[in-house]
């Protein structure tokens, strides 16, 4: 879909005063040029790796589940983005990378990361699927009921 003027005026703008505010708060540092190659290498990851990747699991995902009577799909997505997204957060954590400063910095490990994101993705799932165990007895009690 193409932007209208005036949205296309306001994208404009929003990315001007973004660019702006990147520009104010590390005006003349060297960080700045690796700002911009970070983030033009994360767009570029994004759109020509993960997302035609987690694009192609999602039609995976629609082809491979039963067609119930209430969809299961968003009862999987939820919880595997709620999973990937605390991964994505934390994995530094989880695989243990920088263990020595942690433990320096804060006197504690960084042991407990791993489990707590498997316990994390073990909950997510099963209040997925208790939802969705709920919704289809509603919807059993309300066709029997019709």
């Amino acid at each position: 879909m193409l932007l209208s003027g005036s949205r296309l005026l306001a994208a404009l703008g929003c990315f001007a005063l973004a660019g702006w505010a990147v520009y104010a708060i590390v005006s003349g540092s060297p960080d700045l040029v690796r700002m911009a190659w970070w983030f033009a290498g994360a767009v570029l990851l994004h759109d020509l790796v993960l997302f035609p990747l987690y694009a192609a699991g999602d039609r995976l995902l629609l082809l491979t589940l039963p067609r119930t009577r209430v969809p299961l799909v968003n009862h999987v997505r939820i919880p595997v983005l709620g999973s990937g997204l605390a991964l994505l957060m934390f994995l530094p954590g989880i695989i243990g990378q920088g263990a020595l400063s942690t433990l320096n910095a804060t006197g504690l490990d960084q042991e407990p990361y791993r489990m707590r994101w498997v316990w994390l993705t073990v909950v997510l799932f099963a209040v997925s699927a208790m939802v969705w165990t709920v919704r289809t007895l509603l919807a059993r009690r309300a066709v029997s009921r019709a």
